[in-house]
C-alpha cells in the first residue's frame, strides 16, 4: 500500500460539514471533555482536509521517481527542522548505516527549496545525516517539494506516524509538532490521525510525565512504552516524582534494566507490619483471653460462647481501673512541695 493510500485511509472521515447555528442560540464555551472537543473541532478540520489531501497527493507523486526525476543535491545545502528528525535505535542506526554504504540509495530524501541556497528537509533527516557523518558524502538523490508550511508539516508527521516501528514517544512528539505548528488540539490530532482511542491514550500518557523524564525518554525513546509512562506518571502524580526520574534515568542509560524493574524502583516500598506482641492469658489449664501489644494498641480477644460478654466485663473493668490509677496519682502528694 502506497504512502497516498495509507494517508488517505486514515483521513476519509476527517472532513465534516458543521451544524448552521441558529440565530437566537448563544455561543458555545469551548468544551472540556475529549469527546466535545473533538465534537466542537469539526468544522476546523474541515479546513485542514484540504491541506491534508493535497499534501497527499503531492506524496504520490514524490513516490513515482523511477523515471530519473530525482536530483543529487549538495548536502550543505540541507537544513534540518528541530524535531522532525525521527530518532532511531543503536540497531536501526546500524542497519541503515551498513545498507545506505552498501547500496545506491533507492528512496530520495524530499525536501522543500527556501531560496539563497538552502533547502528544508522534509523526509531522510536520518539518511542525511548517515551520508554526512559517516559516509563522508557530499551529494544525495533528493526530490523537491513545494508547497505550504501546513502541507509540509502534516505530510512530514503522518509520514512518521505510518511508521510501524515508530515507539510511542516518537509518536507523542509528533502529535506535539502539530499541535504547536498548526494549532490543532489534541481531538483534532485523534481524528486526523485514524489511530484507536486507546493507542492515543497510551502516547498521550506522556504528557504527564515530569519534564526531566521526558527529556531522558527523549535520549532513547525505544527504552519506554506508552503502557509504562501511564504507570510512572501516576506514581508522579502521587508525589514519587524524584523516584519517577530517577527509575527512567536507570531504564534509559541500562540496556539491561526492564521497563517492570524500573517501575519497581519507582515504586515506594510500605513498611512492614510489626507483628503484635502476644500473650495468652489461662485460667489452670484453660484459655482465658488472649492479650496483644501492637503499635499503641492494648487489646484482648476472648473466645467460647460467653466472649462477647466477657469483653464487655472486663472491658469495664479495665477503664475501671486506669481511672482509679489516674485519681490516685492525681492525689498523691508531689515531691516538689515545701
Amino acid at each position: 500500500m502506497s504512502i497516498k493510500d495509507r494517508l488517505a485511509a486514515k483521513s476519509a472521515t476527517i472532513g465534516t460539514s458543521p451544524r448552521p447555528q441558529k440565530n437566537n442560540e448563544e455561543t458555545p464555551a469551548r468544551p472540556k471533555t475529549a469527546p466535545g472537543q473533538l465534537m466542537a473541532s469539526l468544522p476546523l478540520l474541515a479546513e485542514k482536509e484540504k491541506e491534508l489531501q493535497a499534501a497527499i497527493k503531492r506524496i504520490e507523486e514524490l513516490e513515482t521517481v523511477g523515471d530519473g526525476s530525482f536530483q543529487e543535491v549538495d548536502i550543505s545545502t540541507l537544513v534540518e527542522v528541530p524535531g522532525r528528525k525521527r530518532l532511531l535505535s543503536r540497531q536501526e542506526y546500524g542497519e541503515l548505516r551498513a545498507n545506505l554504504e552498501a547500496n545506491p540509495l533507492i528512496h530520495p530524501i524530499v525536501y522543500r527549496p527556501l531560496g539563497n541556497g538552502r533547502n528544508e528537509i522534509i523526509s531522510g533527516n536520518n539518511r542525511v545525516a548517515i551520508y554526512r557523518d559517516d559516509l563522508k558524502r557530499t551529494k544525495i538523490r533528493a526530490v523537491p517539494f513545494t508547497g505550504s508550511d501546513a502541507e509540509v508539516e502534516l505530510g512530514a508527521a503522518f509520514s512518521n506516524l505510518l511508521a510501524p516501528s515508530l515507539p510511542d514517544f516518537e509518536k507523542y512528539r509528533q502529535f506535539q509538532r502539530i499541535q504547536e505548528n498548526l494549532g490543532l488540539t489534541q481531538a483534532d490530532i485523534i481524528r486526523a490521525s485514524g489511530l484507536a482511542q486507546s493507542h492515543v491514550a497510551r502516547i498521550l500518557a506522556f504528557d504527564n510525565l515530569p519534564v526531566a523524564a521526558k527529556e531522558l525518554v527523549a535520549l532513547n525513546p525505544h527504552r519506554l512504552g506508552g503502557t509504562a509512562a501511564a504507570k510512572f506518571a501516576a506514581l508522579a502524580q502521587q508525589g514519587h516524582e524524584g523516584a519517577v526520574i530517577s527509575a527512567i534515568k536507570a531504564l534509559v542509560e541500562s540496556e539491561d534494566m526492564t521497563q517492570e524493574r524500573a517501575l519497581t524502583l519507582a515504586t515506594p516500598t510500605r513498611p512492614k507490619s510489626v507483628a503484635p506482641n502476644a500473650k495468652t492469658i489461662n485460667i489452670g489449664r484453660k484459655r482465658f483471653c488472649d492479650l496483644t501489644v501492637r503499635s499503641g494498641v492494648v487489646g484482648l480477644r476472648f473466645s467460647g460462647k460467653d466472649s462477647e460478654a466477657l469483653a464487655e466485663t472486663w472491658g469495664e473493668r479495665i477503664a475501671e481501673f486506669i481511672r482509679r490509677e489516674l485519681e490516685s496519682k492525681e492525689a498523691a502528694p508531689s515531691n516538689l512541695e515545701n
